[in-house]
């Protein structure tokens, strides 16, 4: 259960805070009143959940991604603990699968930061 709360609390701060610095606006009222009127013509409810769909694609990309490289990593140094001759060989396969991992994990979040500038 405890696993559970971890990943919606960091799904709705991968969710929330940029939701938060987008909705910061100019301090002056002129340009507030101005910036309202624009973000209004342009800003829709269909923009507003797209955004909040990348965000929180972006943040079940980085969890997944970071599990999966624990897995692997977990994984070897109990294949090594268990076999110690083999440690060099299963070393140098295990930095390549991680950083496969890594790569998804990372084009995923870029295809989402895409989705958010609307690219």
């Amino acid at each position: 259960m405890m696993k559970v709360g971890r990943i919606v609390m960091a799904l709705l701060v991968v969710g929330v805070f940029p939701s938060l610095l987008m909705a910061e606006g100019p301090a002056d009222a002129a340009q507030n009143l101005e910036a309202e009127q624009t973000a209004a013509q342009s800003m829709s409810m269909g923009r507003g959940l797209a955004v909040g769909g990348a965000c929180l694609g972006a943040g079940v990309a980085a969890i997944g991604g970071g599990f999966a490289v624990a897995r692997i990593g977990g994984n070897c140094i109990e294949s090594m603990a268990r076999q110690p001759e083999a440690a060099g060989s299963m070393f140098a396969p295990m930095i390549v699968t991680a950083a496969m991992v890594e790569g998804g994990m990372l084009f995923a979040i870029v295809v989402c930061l895409l989705g958010v500038l609307g690219i």
